[in-house]
């Protein structure tokens, strides 16, 4: 694959757009979120897209997206490695996230299973932790 160019702050009707049409959470996404999401391709019609929530020395790996045509390119890898060093230039110590689908891509990339019991406190108060994503998630961790 070509050299990844990713973009800061999406529009946040580009990036819910994106998240729906892939059956992701989006619905408490708001303009302030966007400073912590990138993307690649175009501003209206992103091809790859990815957020995170920071809270404190954590960071959520909230969201992650891939059209469907670029997946197995290394996009997704290239936006993970960009949200993890975001979050590390943020002050983050370690990436959660939860997930239904891409238990092994995660793994693959350093993440482990942790019960989610275990989770910080403030991972525990995002939507997305406590409301948004079914309690079968898999939760999992890695040190940044």
């Amino acid at each position: 694959m070509a050299a990844v160019v990713l973009h800061a702050e999406p529009t946040r009707d580009a990036a819910v757009s994106m998240l729906k049409e892939s059956g992701l959470p989006a619905a408490d996404l708001t303009d302030g979120h966007m400073r912590h999401f990138f993307y690649t391709g175009a501003a209206n019609r992103p091809q790859g897209l990815i957020g995170i929530e920071i809270q404190g020395d954590d960071a959520l790996l909230r969201s992650l997206v891939v059209t469907p045509g670029l997946r197995s390119t290394g996009l997704g890898t290239a936006l993970v490695q960009r949200a993890e060093a975001h979050a590390r230039a943020q002050g983050a110590r370690s990436m959660y996230l939860l997930t239904t689908t891409a238990e092994q891509f995660f793994a693959r990339r350093g993440y482990a299973k942790l019960d989610r019991a275990d989770a910080p406190a403030g991972i525990r108060t995002t939507r997305e932790f406590a409301d948004i994503c079914p309690a079968s998630s898999i939760f999992m961790f890695k040190p940044l």
